[in-house]
């Protein structure tokens, strides 16, 4: 699981190291995604990062895949990038 975020918006994908693909992704910039935003939650701030999460838990476990590496992509870990990381636990992803 690779982060990554701007000032307005959080990108999440997973990578098989192995086989080089994406095995899947999510953004606040995405249609889908955005349509979850409810109160208060905005692309950039904590609640929207843990909408990214919990979609990308989601996407995943369509697929089949419980067990991810957290990759903060050099960022702390506190924040918006704690907060996918939080969602994506509570939605059932182990990292």
């Amino acid at each position: 699981l690779s982060v990554f975020r701007s000032v307005g918006h959080i990108y999440v994908q997973v990578i098989d190291d192995l086989a080089g693909r994406t095995l899947a992704a999510a953004s606040s910039v995405e249609p889908a995604v955005k349509a979850k935003l409810g109160e208060g939650a905005r692309a950039g701030n904590n609640k929207g990062a843990g909408v990214v999460g919990e979609a990308i838990a989601e996407r995943l476990k369509a697929k089949g895949i419980t067990r991810v590496v957290f990759d903060r992509g050099g960022y702390l870990y506190h924040g918006r990038v704690r907060a996918v990381a939080d969602a994506a636990r509570a939605a059932g992803l182990e990292f």
